[in-house]
């Protein structure tokens, strides 16, 4: 298992990796993929897979809003129906023929009670909120017959923070299913994007696989070159919604708990001995 670090107060990936993990094969996909998407919200992974070149197939989704749903299959040209994770099984996931198809499951489950701007309630197992919707994935994992050869989780940086303690019992699930898991902070300005946006992932693999992440890239574009030259007058604010906005801000500036993006998603440094 590749080993972790403390950088500048986030968790990454050493790059160092223990002789167990280097000794493991790299798991590579060879076989059609199947693609099923917990919490799918508007398919930002199926859309990852698609500029990638990926030969896969919208498989199943499961997004319980409508509007995320009807999103979706816009931007992706399917029609998918809005679904509840709770009352999904394994069953319904379809996973047949495993030697034909390589299955990924995305599950970002929700991450409002993580965020360092929601209410912090956390995730723990029968707490009853909404990222606790986590621990819908075992029960619906543990109903499969067969297991998706993939996992792909991405959630806010805090799972491996404040909520570590939960965050490893759910990691530790996935070990007993037969995954190998493997972490790390991304952020989104180290892969060609200008913005500072970082996210933790995890990738499993069922079986003994070894996994390394991309490596950063050089960034090259400004926030300048991401905008549209002409926009349509429709998506300005109006003076109205913008008054609003500033009346909110400056009620909030008074209360002394306006916090910036950055501040609200930081990793709170952790000790090693945690993981």
């Amino acid at each position: 298992m590749a080993l972790l670090e403390k950088r500048d107060g986030e968790v990454s990936m050493n790059e160092q990796i223990d002789l167990f993990s280097y000794s493991m094969p790299r798991f590579k996909i060879d076989k059609p993929v199947r693609l099923i998407e917990l919490f799918a919200g508007i398919g930002s992974q199926a859309k990852a897979l698609e500029n990638l070149g990926v030969n896969f197939t919208h498989y199943r989704v499961v997004e319980w809003d409508k509007y995320a749903m009807a999103s979706y299959n816009a931007i992706h040209g399917t029609n998918f129906e809005p679904s509840d994770i709770t009352k999904i099984h394994g069953d319904d996931l379809g996973i047949t023929e495993t030697d034909k198809y390589c299955y990924i499951c995305t599950y970002s489950f929700p991450c409002q009670d993580l965020s360092q701007g929601g209410k912090m309630q956390g995730m723990a197992k029968g707490g009853n909120t909404r990222s606790g919707l986590l621990w819908e994935v075992e029960r619906i994992l543990e109903e499969c017959d067969d297991l998706p050869q993939v996992l792909l989780m991405e959630n806010v940086p805090n799972v491996i923070g404040k909520f570590v303690k939960d965050f490893q019992k759910w990691r530790s699930k996935l070990e007993k299913l037969g995954y190998s898991n493997y972490v790390q902070i991304l952020n989104a300005t180290d892969y060609g994007i200008p913005q500072n946006r970082a996210r933790c992932f995890m990738v499993s693999i069922l079986g003994n696989y070894y996994y390394q992440f991309p490596k950063k890239q050089k960034l090259k574009l400004k926030l300048k070159d991401m905008l549209e030259e002409n926009v349509d007058e429709k998506y300005y604010l109006s003076q109205k919604a913008m008054e609003g906005y500033l009346a909110r801000n400056l009620k909030d500036a008074d209360c002394d708990t306006t916090v910036s993006e950055r501040e609200r998603e930081r990793v709170q440094p952790n000790d090693q001995s945690k993981w």
